[in-house]
């Protein structure tokens, strides 16, 4: 599982403005255009190269990602050499995580748990997705906006759906010519940077966690990004081998493949 150890250390994140900031009045229209691209993801795949820090460990290595809305999930952790480090699959609110390495298995748990324990990062697929993606939240509605000293301006947004009750977030904009530009976001504890190309969806996006009791700081740079084409059922799902011996969540946290075993 070295595959995942690094040395690799990313800069200082983005000072995001503290002053109370001037009313922004085109807030809804300008969050619907940032959003017209990323709202209408119904299936999504990439190639994520992870670096970054989970606590006091490093970590780096590439992950092939797989989603569909409403709430399935494939993310696979692949290894220069031998098969994939780590298979986690999630399906209407239950994900099995495959150790094939250890010939172990986590059966059905919360997605957004073994996430947790992988990587410190509890989101559930839709929501992944939906940060991956620049949408920060699932079907998000603009309901404020403002304008900062320093050149970026605010919009805040909301999301109620089937993955739980109602989410906010805080989108951080800057204006490119006459394009304006996703450049970070707050959510849920988390600082969420983003680079963009020429594309219509991020070129890397960075996960800092805001609670210092959880000590997070990945960044994924994201490529062979492909939407809306059929994924087959079977990729949400594992075939497994036989004698897997069954691990809990607990045991993943102690253990898991992003922590250094």
């Amino acid at each position: 599982m070295g595959v995942f150890l690094s040395a690799c250390a990313l800069p200082k994140p983005i000072a995001l403005p503290s002053d109370p900031g001037t009313p922004f009045p085109d807030f809804s229209a300008v969050q619907t255009q940032l959003a017209s691209a990323c709202a209408g993801v119904r299936t999504l795949t990439m190639q994520m190269g992870l670096s970054g820090s989970v606590g006091d460990q490093k970590l780096r290595g590439p992950v092939v990602a797989g989603f569909e809305r409403p709430s399935s999930m494939h993310l696979e952790g692949v290894a220069p050499f031998g098969g994939p480090v780590f298979i986690l699959t999630a399906q209407n609110g239950r994900g099995t995580l495959l150790l094939p390495r250890d010939s172990r298995v986590l059966r059905n748990a919360p997605p957004a748990a073994i996430l947790e324990a992988l990587t410190g990062v509890a989101l559930e697929p839709a929501d992944l997705q939906a940060v991956l993606t620049g949408c920060v939240l699932p079907a998000p509605r603009a309901t404020a906006g403002r304008t900062h000293s320093g050149g970026l301006t605010a919009i805040d947004i909301e999301s109620t759906g089937p993955q739980g009750p109602q989410r906010t977030a805080t989108l951080y904009l800057r204006r490119n010519g006459s394009q304006w530009q996703l450049q970070a976001a707050r959510r849920d504890r988390w600082q969420i940077e983003y680079t963009y190309g020429t594309g219509a969806f991020p070129q890397s996006v960075r996960l800092i966690s805001t609670n210092p009791d959880v000590r997070v700081n990945i960044g994924a740079a994201l490529s062979q990004v492909e939407t809306n084409q059929d994924i087959a059922p079977v990729a949400f799902t594992i075939d497994e081998p036989a004698d897997l011996m069954p691990m809990t969540l607990e045991e993943l946290r102690q253990a898991g493949p992003l922590r250094g075993q």
